[in-house]
């Protein structure tokens, strides 16, 4: 262990527990503040992981973040805002922790040392050639993350780890490796800090740049929002206010017209097509709505 870059004692933070509550909180601060940096070094393996599950989900396959503890969470966390926030499929980005979701409250320690379980878990998810996993431990060392990615490399899964060391065990089994060197913790071996805060960032760039490229989002809007409750009601009619410059009433029309469905509402009253019409250009065009737009101009 004392080898890990994350369990190593963090010079800045000695006598740490001598400060005063604003001085503990400036130096969290300072800290917090190396994350985006150890992230931005490793933005082309992000990429290349991005082009990959874009590509993939394309032809059918699927996402499975798994990790145990902290960043069992964190994937968990990711995967579960996607469908809401973008219409897709849950089965498309799935979260898997060790322990189950009783591990999502209460800590369960010992079960990230379950070597076998790992494999298990995927096993009941019927893991496929075009789909991807995403293992996620700080220490990269982790042996229920290792079992994963080892039975879906078996598998033809894309694999990728997240780890916050150099050359570790789960680097030596994945296609690509995101390494965020955040370097020790403010409290040393509290991954849920730094390590936790950068392994967040990875899997929001990840699967919010995944959405986009796949045209959930139009502009920077979220147009594929589930309209689940008043308040994204309120927001898709926002949307049609601000894409299609309409009125509060004319855009709860369109949404009508459309069927709670924010893009084709947007495609109807930007060409004036009908539901049908509007609906049959954009399948064609895989739910993006500019190439939609581009096609319908030129005809």
């Amino acid at each position: 262990m004392e080898d890990l870059l994350t369990e190593a004692i963090n010079p800045n933070t000695e006598n740490i527990d001598e400060k005063n509550i604003e001085e503990i909180l400036r130096i969290i601060n300072e800290e917090d503040k190396k994350v985006a940096y150890a992230v931005e070094k490793e933005i082309p393996k992000i990429a290349r992981v991005v082009d990959e599950i874009v590509k993939r989900i394309e032809r059918g396959g699927r996402v499975f973040y798994v990790g145990a503890g902290t960043s069992g969470r964190l994937g968990v966390l990711d995967a579960s805002e996607i469908p809401p926030t973008y219409g897709m499929n849950p089965e498309v980005f799935q979260g898997i922790i060790a322990g189950g979701d009783w591990a999502l409250r209460f800590s369960v320690e010992g079960i990230e040392d379950n070597y076998e379980q790992g494999r298990k878990d995927l096993e009941e998810k019927y893991i496929k050639a075009e789909d991807v996993v995403i293992g996620i431990a700080a220490s990269g060392r982790t042996p229920y993350v290792i079992s994963a990615l080892e039975y879906a490399k078996s598998k033809g899964s894309f694999t990728v780890s997240i780890v916050c060391n150099e050359d570790t065990p789960m680097e030596k089994i994945a296609d690509i490796t995101i390494k965020l060197l955040v370097g020790p913790e403010v409290i040393s071996g509290s991954t849920r800090m730094k390590a936790g805060t950068a392994q967040k960032m990875v899997l929001n760039m990840i699967s919010t740049t995944t959405m986009i490229k796949l045209g959930k989002v139009y502009n920077n809007l979220m147009v594929d929002v589930q309209i689940l409750n008043k308040k994204l009601k309120e927001r898709a009619k926002r949307i049609l206010r601000i894409t299609c410059n309409l009125s509060d009433e004319e855009a709860e029309e369109f949404l009508k017209r459309a069927k709670g469905n924010t893009k084709l509402a947007i495609v109807m009253a930007k060409t004036g097509l009908d539901y049908e019409t509007s609906k049959k250009y954009l399948d064609k065009n895989k739910g993006k709505v500019k190439e939609t737009l581009r096609e319908i101009s030129k005809e």
